[in-house]
């Protein structure tokens, strides 16, 4: 079983920066590790994902250049470095994990979800 926490969250003025992490717990070694997001009112949306195999990325069209995925073998933990925040960013982050090798941005093709973090981000 995997368990995931997010953390890091919070609120900052637009142009400022915040780092998520997440705390995996359990084997993931040949899984997916994504970044999806939701604001109010609004479906929830992929942000980002990474290989923790190999750590290949891929990014929204919406954070490429602005947000950096990583992971970090020794913790257990991915992160999600996010950088030049616009309001538009504002939502909820959820942390989710795909138990295939294959990087995904669909939202049902991953089976292990954290409870989510709120960034605000105020113009």
């Amino acid at each position: 079983q995997v368990q995931l926490v997010e953390s890091g969250g919070g609120s900052v003025q637009a142009g400022g920066s915040l780092r998520l992490s997440c705390a995996v717990s359990g084997r993931t070694s040949n899984y997916v590790m994504g970044w999806f997001r939701q604001a109010p009112g609004k479906e929830r949306e992929f942000v980002a994902a990474i290989r923790w195999s190999g750590g290949s990325t891929y990014y929204a069209d919406s954070v490429k250049g602005r947000f950096t995925i990583s992971r970090d073998n020794a913790k257990n933990t991915v992160y999600l470095q996010m950088n030049s925040l616009k309001s538009e960013d504002t939502a909820v982050y959820y942390c989710a994990a795909r138990p295939r090798l294959g990087i995904s941005i669909v939202e049902y093709e991953y089976d292990y979800w954290g409870q989510g973090t709120q960034v605000t981000v105020s113009s």
